[in-house]
């Protein structure tokens, strides 16, 4: 069941906490749209591996009060409350898809820098202003039209995540319906698995069952500069992407990776965006080994 966490600033966050209570502490910070009830292991998994599970709903999601101008450094701000509240001194993140660049930004904080043990960012993004990306190439027409729509067209953007939302109030899998003609052959085959497909149906359910404020407030972050230095970043940093991705182009990790100094890459050939809630469990036995300060147990398939 969701918590409720208060941040100095007076906003509230809804949290949960699954797995083992002392094990330890991992941030999974959800996609876009997304909720902290997305797709994750079982808490008996986690509880076996020795991980104390930490979502949160960014806000403007559920239970989580909207900050307009919020960008993608603030999520340290959000995460360094949650610690706090719950006494967890150090601990690892893992941000998937639209989460990815927020735990980055944990990455790179100087507030979390002798807490944040490992960062891992799955199918993440890269900067809006990130020099010599072709942010746009090879992405998925949905959403060059919703990030272009944010830099300058904000009221078409509002006005179709609301009629996404509507799908998805009227049928949970409205919104992977509306995706289907976009997905890549691998992307289709892990959404073809009807009890992932539930899952993820479920987690756009419970994002946009208030309003798309959240979601809306991710795009505009998400278009806008980050306001952090990706050379701050000095802890372990696994950057995860599916080979095939189209709503996340594997261009954007490749930039990444040779920006920051800290990081491993895996590509992983064959798979696409979603596959990035499948390797969760793999993610999560690698932060593990980083907490432990033993070796990971992903291999890296591409280079600088």
């Amino acid at each position: 069941m969701a918590q409720v966490v208060e941040t100095p600033g007076g906003n509230r966050l809804a949290v949960e906490i699954s797995g083992a209570p002392d094990g330890h502490a991992v941030f999974l910070l959800h996609g876009t749209p997304g909720a902290l009830s997305g797709p994750r292991p079982r808490g008996i998994f986690l509880y076996r591996l020795g991980i104390r599970l930490v979502s949160y709903n960014r806000p403007g999601y559920p239970g989580s009060d909207r900050r307009e101008s919020r960008g993608v450094a603030d999520a340290a701000d959000d995460v360094k409350a949650i610690a706090d509240h719950f006494g967890i001194d150090r601990f690892s993140v893992i941000g998937r898809s639209g989460g990815a660049p927020h735990a980055l930004a944990c990455a790179a904080a100087a507030s979390l820098r002798d807490r944040a043990i490992c960062v891992a960012a799955l199918s993440s993004l890269a900067p809006y202003d990130a020099a010599g990306l072709d942010w746009f190439g090879g992405m998925a027409e949905s959403n060059v039209e919703a990030f272009q729509n944010a830099e300058c067209n904000l009221g078409a953007l509002i006005t179709a995540l609301n009629q996404h939302a509507g799908q998805v109030r009227n049928n949970s899998q409205g919104l992977l319906d509306a995706l289907w003609p976009e997905l890549v052959g691998a992307d289709k085959q892990v959404i073809g698995d009807m009890g992932l497909r539930r899952l993820i149906a479920q987690t756009h359910t419970e994002a946009l069952r208030e309003s798309v404020d959240g979601w809306i407030d991710d795009v505009i972050a998400l278009s806008s500069p980050w306001k952090f230095e990706l050379s701050d970043i000095s802890v372990p940093v696994l950057l995860w992407h599916g080979g095939e991705d189209i709503f996340s182009p594997i261009s954007h990790t490749l930039w990444l990776h040779r920006r920051i100094g800290t990081s491993e890459l895996v590509v992983r050939p064959g798979t696409a965006h979603f596959a990035a809630v499948e390797i969760l469990p793999e993610v999560l036995t690698w932060a593990l080994s980083k907490a432990n300060a033993g070796p990971g147990l992903l291999r890296t398939v591409a280079g600088r």
